[in-house]
This record gives C-alpha cells, sequence and structure tokens, in this order.
C-alpha cells in the first residue's frame, strides 16, 4: 500500500467508499475519473482538489502533510514512501513516571542503520532534537503513550514528526500483548530474548554504581534489539494491512 493508493483522507471518504473505488479499478490517484468513479458529484470534486494538491506534496516529500491528512489509524500507509526516512525509536528508563524517572538510553533506527544515544554520554535535547528533526516518519511501539512523553518531560523537547505507533495497527491484526510477545507470534527472533524491561533498569543500576561498562554494553544491546526489531515489524504489519485493504484487487 502506498499513499497514492489512498482515497480516505478525503473528507467524506470512508472505508466503504475508498473501497468500492478499488472494486471499480480507482486503485491509484491518476486512475480517478470523477465521470465514472461511484461517487457523487461533491465527494468527485473533493476528491480532485485532494489528489492535485496531493501530487505536488508527494512530489516534495511532505511527509507532514500526509500525517496530517491521514487518520491516525491510516498512517501506515505513509510508510512505504517513505521508508528510508523512517527512524525507529525507543527508549529505556528506570521506571515509568517521567516526573521520577530517568531515561538511560534512547536507539534509533533508520534506513538499516541503527544509533544509541546514553545518559551521562551523549542523550543530550540537541542530539534527540537532531534525529527526530531529520526524519521524515517515526515509528515506535507504545511510543504515544510512553516514549514520547518521557523525551519530551525530561529534555523539554517537542516531538511533532509524523509518528506511526505500531502498537495500534498490531491491534488490528489481532497482535495483541507487549513488543516481545508479538515479536515471538511472527517469528521475529532477537539476540537476548531472555531479557525484560526490569533487567534494563537492573542493567543501568548496576553500570551506574559499580561502573560496570559490561552491563552498560548489555543494556545498549538490548535496546537496539528492541529499535531495530521495529522495522522488521512494520514490514510485517504493512505487508498484513495491505493485504487486508486493497491487496485483492492488485492481483
Amino acid at each position: 500500500m502506498r499513499i497514492e493508493n489512498s482515497f480516505i483522507p478525503v473528507h467524506g471518504v470512508g472505508e466503504r467508499t475508498e473501497r468500492s473505488l478499488w472494486e471499480e479499478g480507482v486503485l491509484t490517484w491518476e486512475a480517478f475519473d470523477p465521470s465514472v468513479a461511484p461517487v457523487g458529484e461533491k465527494t468527485g470534486q473533493r476528491i480532485e482538489t485532494f489528489v492535485a494538491d496531493a501530487l505536488e506534496r508527494l512530489d516534495d516529500g511532505d511527509a507532514r502533510y500526509f500525517g496530517d491528512a491521514f487518520p491516525s489509524g491510516e498512517r501506515w500507509r505513509l510508510y512505504e514512501n517513505f521508508r528510508e526516512d523512517t527512524c525507529f525509536f525507543d527508549i529505556e528508563t528506570t521506571g515509568l513516571d517521567s516526573a521520577q524517572n530517568d531515561v538511560t538510553t534512547v536507539s534509533f533506527h533508520r534506513d538499516g542503520e541503527t544509533t544509541t544515544l546514553v545518559r551521562g554520554h551523549d542523550l543530550t535535547a540537541e542530539a534527540l532534537r537532531e534525529q527526530f528533526t531529520d526524519a521524515a516518519l517515526v515509528a515506535s511501539f507504545n511510543g504515544k503513550r510512553f516514549d514520547v512523553p518521557f523525551l519530551e518531560d525530561n529534555f523539554d523537547i517537542s516531538i511533532d514528526t509524523p509518528h506511526i505507533d505500531l502498537m495500534y495497527p498490531c491491534r488490528r491484526l489481532d497482535l495483541t500483548g507487549g513488543l516481545k510477545s508479538i515479536e515471538k507470534a511472527v517469528g521475529i527472533d532477537r539476540d537476548r530474548p531472555d531479557l525484560s524491561g526490569r533487567d534494563a533498569v537492573r542493567l543501568w543500576h548496576q553500570y551506574e554504581r559499580d561502573g560496570d561498562e559490561d552491563a552498560l554494553d548489555t543494556l545498549v544491546s538490548y535496546n537496539r534489539d528492541d529499535t531495530a526489531n521495529l522495522s522488521n515489524l512494520m514490514d510485517v504489519v504493512v505487508e498484513s494491512l495491505h493485504a487486508d485493504s486493497i491487496g485483492p484487487f492488485l492481483e
């Protein structure tokens, strides 16, 4: 599924109308012909207006425009167009309360490369802004409710890059529970499946208290696995949602 297969951002076009367009062979914006499309005159005019604007925005690589235009539950459709400029991220903390606990590591995975920022080393507001500002999309698992508020509270930054929180499209596919249980369900492996979030807290305290560099290395490896695996999970989710939506009409 690509952005240009989508009509759902248009006011008055819901899933049923979009599917009726696909059923009639209108699979892309450029295939839309208001004279034969199964929509009313006003809806047809709105689609034409949207398409004219959206084609220019897509040529400009304006992910923010599409992040605003698409319902939050459908932002997964942006991924194929902005795959190389999507920044997956995950944080580790000393607890669950952003007012009392600290962020210890933040990992970013983009276009096959993973970067980790560590508290007391290079984890700064400026470094975080650089990572988020430079991305067309950001993707996380439960990041809207946890990671983003934690970072904004701890570092006094604002993260407003278009965001795909994979927890929600996973639920559409009946993939529930935590990230690790979902990874297991879809066949994604990790190097240290024995580690948990509690271990991440323990490892940080072990490093901070004892100067245990091995503990820090293990924590960083764990955080990097969480982040890189988000990219693998995104591929599974997008492929599955594609198959459940426009997929049959493209065969």
